[in-house]
């Protein structure tokens, strides 16, 4: 594997705030059709005690211009690549909805490296062994938007500027097919321990499916819940922000 370029390393990889006296940093990885400054505010808030990085992936917002990845697999080689070489402190991994999913299959691969992540923080997503048949990626426009709307994660003003969707619809189709066709490959479970976030009306994934997540680790598992729906966390920013402090302490020293 080879060393990634800077230019390319800060195509991938944002850093809001600088944190250079931090004890760990947290990669947050954004939902689908989400972008690095999702994490903006995790940022500002973390900083400096965290140093906070955000994967920004291909074909949205300033690399609207490059192709999207098609499946979770070769976004998280992509992203792997870029991270491999963080490893003078300790690196906890947070991810949303798909970001979960990535960030799991991230963990792994930082394993087999033989040096895995502090924590991983599993947010908003069933563990990664629960199946549903799930087919957004195969609506037309206006489905698709409508399923936005219902999870009430974009700007509604955003979504009715109709020059604009045109620019992202693509990069959510893709972002969705490919959580939409992700299936866990058979292999171990990590050692890393997992804390796993959801709210409790979150039609994408039920309590009990995020409880799955236990089943991914021989280490420690935690779960909490919060009031609210897919974006929870939007309303719940400093119980959210509590938690990460706390665990990536715990699992940092």
């Amino acid at each position: 594997m080879t060393t990634p370029t800077s230019a390319e390393y800060d195509l991938w990889i944002r850093r809001f705030h600088q944190a250079p006296g931090s004890k760990a940093r947290l990669l947050c990885l954004p939902h689908a059709g989400g972008s690095a400054s999702f994490y903006y505010p995790v940022s500002a808030a973390l900083s400096p005690g965290i140093e906070v990085l955000a994967v920004q992936y291909p074909g949205r917002q300033d690399r609207r211009s490059e192709p999207s990845i098609g499946t979770i697999a070769e976004l998280a080689d992509r992203v792997h690549r870029m991270v491999a070489t963080l490893d003078d402190r300790p690196l906890g991994i947070f991810g949303h909805s798909m970001g979960a999913i990535l960030g799991f299959e991230l963990a792994r691969r930082l394993e087999a490296d033989g040096r895995g992540p502090a924590v991983l923080f599993a947010s908003g997503r069933r563990g990664p062994g629960t199946h549903r048949e799930e087919t957004v990626h195969l609506r037309d426009d206006d489905g698709l938007v409508d399923e936005l709307k219902g999870l009430s994660g974009t700007n509604t003003a955003l979504l009715g500027d109709e020059e604009i969707l045109r620019m992202i619809l693509p990069a959510i189709r893709n972002d969705y097919r490919a959580i939409e066709t992700y299936r866990r490959m058979p292999g171990e479970p990590l050692s890393t321990p997992i804390v796993a976030l959801t709210g409790d009306e979150d039609p994408k994934a039920t309590v009990e499916e995020v409880k799955a997540w236990a089943e991914e680790t021989t280490g420690e598992f935690s779960l909490s819940v919060f009031p609210g729906g897919h974006f929870y966390l939007a309303t719940h920013q400093k119980a959210v922000l509590t938690e990460i402090t706390d665990h990536l302490a715990a699992h940092t020293g």
